[in-house]
């Protein structure tokens, strides 16, 4: 059972005992002393697809939702749906734009370690890898010797994703780019 402080965008819990999916996760601190921090949560109804806003403590528990947990890969992109591959039984499930708000600017054909949650034959949502690695397509050139600065320029990656990277990095240069805050980690 999850806590509020625990939750991540993706992941799938049960509210009345119907199945959310967390969209944003926003922490706010009180200035107040002895004021515990504030969870600011937009979950998204996986029947309905209505959105649903809550503050909550940090310590408010959740009841995961009864769902399965497989391993996928993420095959390609066919019109308004994202198809991906059941790496055991190579079963393929779809998503629609709405369903990945916020992921797919993280997905390549081919990539590996996402998990896919899956109640009833139906895919619900998918958790992406802490990291991935995407090449640089397009950015100013670099600059020799700002290693030890740390300004930043942007660079636009393959999945049309905007990131600021180090000055020093190069277009074709592969980078890691953490899922959760979207910024830049390190060279891959």
């Amino acid at each position: 059972m999850p806590k509020a402080n625990e939750l991540k965008r993706g992941m799938i819990v049960e509210i009345n005992d119907v199945p959310h999916t967390v969209k944003q996760v926003d922490s706010r601190s009180p200035s107040s002393r002895g004021a515990s921090t504030l969870y600011k949560i937009r979950f998204t109804n996986l029947k309905t697809g209505q959105k649903l806003d809550q503050s909550l403590k940090g310590d408010d528990f959740f009841k995961e939702a009864d769902c399965i947990r497989v391993q996928v890969q993420y095959s390609y992109h066919d019109g308004e749906s994202y198809v991906f591959m059941n790496l055991e039984d190579f079963s393929q499930y779809n998503l629609n734009d709405e369903d990945l708000e916020g992921q797919k600017d993280y997905l390549l054909e081919g990539l590996e370690g996402i998990t896919a949650m899956i109640m009833d034959g139906q895919i619900l949502g998918i958790e992406l890898p802490a990291a991935v690695s995407l090449e640089i397509i397009e950015t100013a050139p670099g600059i020799k010797g700002s290693s030890a600065t740390a300004r930043t320029k942007s660079a636009i990656l393959p999945t049309g994703l905007d990131v600021q990277v180090p000055e020093y990095l190069e277009q074709g240069e592969i980078i890691k780019i953490n899922t959760i805050t979207g910024k830049f980690m390190s060279r891959a």
